[in-house]
This record gives structure tokens, sequence and C-alpha cells, in this order.
């Protein structure tokens, strides 16, 4: 098999097990303290990061050296910060709309592009880009009754997520990928410990079930993602990543009782086609 077709393989193979990691957040949180939730899940994704660390050449030091501390610790922070928030979404709106308002963070890359990385963004993304932002209205209904300020929760989230993002590439210009995993394992995982501490609250044998779950499908889509780029480029698997929505709202419908509303599903098909279009025109431009 071609790198490029194995590569989109494991990408889809990803998107997958994030969504049904996905869908045991939305349980565990629906249960329990988002943070605490969260915290025992970047406890093993840290150790995940450590063990990963440890076997590549240098061991551990390799792993931590870096010339941007500061960087790579907020990059560690903004992470943990918008997991939280997503998984606060999952549960106030529902697996279904939650991604499909974070379909937009690819728009909010190209947007932000320019401030943070000094890219040069055409005329064509930036249409792309409106188009976007249309579909996300599309979603919201901001002028419906429906509408409610927790719709903001996922977009706010995808703002988030586009700018961890953009600083993990501002990041790759000095320091390599298992640098920056490493930060965004270790810093995440002592932040939200000091934090979600406070929040513990017991969890019944069944749960702790679940909860093992949502930490070994968290280091196994983590690891599918790592090996996906290592035999495929960025650009070639990238649009799969939207199956994510995809998988995530199948779940959300068959095993959360979710509906699919018509608004939601034209709105994350004009997001995503805007998506797919900036991706292009950055594939084309590159």
């Amino acid at each position: 098999m071609s790198g490029d077709r194995l590569g989109i393989w494991l990408m889809v193979a990803t998107t997958f097990v994030f969504a049904v990691q996905d869908g045991f957040s939305r349980h565990l949180a629906g249960e329990y303290n988002v943070l605490m939730v969260v915290m025992i899940r970047y406890w093993f994704f840290a150790a995940f990061v450590v063990a990963l660390a440890a076997r590549q050449a240098g061991g551990l030091r390799a792993a931590a050296a870096t010339s941007q501390p500061w960087l790579q610790g907020f990059r560690g922070l903004l992470l943990v910060a918008e997991i939280c928030v997503m998984v606060a979404g999952f549960v106030l709106l529902g697996l279904v709309e939650s991604h499909a308002i974070f379909a937009a963070y690819p728009l909010l890359v190209a947007m932000l592009s320019g401030p943070v990385l000094g890219e040069r963004v055409g005329w064509r993304r930036w249409v792309a880009i409106a188009v976007g932002f249309v579909g996300v209205l599309v979603i919201l209904q901001p002028g419906a009754g429906v509408f409610t300020p927790a719709a903001l929760v996922p977009l706010t989230a995808a703002f988030m997520f586009a700018l961890y993002g953009l600083l993990t590439r501002y990041a790759a210009r000095r320091d390599s990928a298992a640098t920056s995993f490493f930060w965004t394992g270790t810093v995440g995982a002592a932040a939200i410990t000091l934090v979600g501490v406070w929040f513990w609250e017991p969890m019944t044998a069944g749960d702790w079930g679940w909860m093992a779950a949502l930490c070994v499908s968290g280091a196994l889509g983590h690891y599918l993602l790592i090996r996906c780029y290592e035999v495929a480029e960025a650009s070639v698997v990238q649009p799969f990543a939207y199956l994510q929505l995809v998988f995530a709202s199948l779940i959300g419908v068959s095993v959360f009782d979710e509906t699919l509303e018509v608004h939601v599903i034209l709105g994350a098909c004009i997001v995503m086609a805007a998506g797919l279009f900036t991706l292009w025109r950055a594939r084309v431009s590159s």
C-alpha cells in the first residue's frame, strides 16, 4: 500500500477512534465534573507521552529540550483548556451540534495564519472563510428563538484549537514534533491536576471501565495520528479529518438519541465545503 493511501486509511481510523473517545467523554462528563474527567484522561495521556519519549534517541532529556519553553508551556495550557471547553460543549449541546460548529476550526486557522505566522491569505481563501462562517450562522441560528449562548462554547473551542495548531506550527520552526508532543502532554497534565483535583468525585466501578476506555482510546488515537503523519503528507490526509464529524454524529444519534436538525446538516455541509476549499488552496499555493 502506498504511503498516501495508507495515510488516508490511518486518518480514517484516527477520526473514528477520536469520535468514540468523544462519546466516552460525553457520557462521563454528563455524570461527573468535566475537570475531573479531563484530569484523569490527561494522566494517562502524559504517561503515554513520557513512555514514547523514553524510547526515542536521547530519552526524556532530548524530548524536553527546547529554546522556547514559554511558547511550549502556553501550547500545553491552551490544549488542555480547549479540551475542557469542548467536553463541556458535548454536555450542553451534544456531539452532533458541537462537532458541526467545531468543524469551522480550519477556517479559523486560515484566518489567523496571517497575524500569527505572517502567512499570506489570498482573496479566494478569504471568500471561503466568509462562506464558512455563513455556515456557522446557519447552524447557530442567531435570529431564531432556539438560539442559546451555549452554542458559542464549541465555537470558542474551535478558536482555541486553531490557535493551538498555529502555535504548534510556529514552535516547529525550532523544535521537533517529539518535543512539542512531550510538552503538550506533561504541561497539560500538570496544569489540569492543579485544578481538577479539587473537583474529585467518587466513581462507580462501571464508570471506571468507561474511564479506562476513554484513556486507551485517547492514546490509540494519538498513536494512529502520529503514524498517519509519518507515512503521508498532512495536505493529503487532512481533508479526511472531517470524517470525525460524521462518526461523532452517528454516535450522537444512535447512542445518545440526539437529532439531526436540517439547519445543522446544511450549515455543516457549508462549513466543510469551505474548509476543504481552504485546504486545497493552501496546498496549491505552497
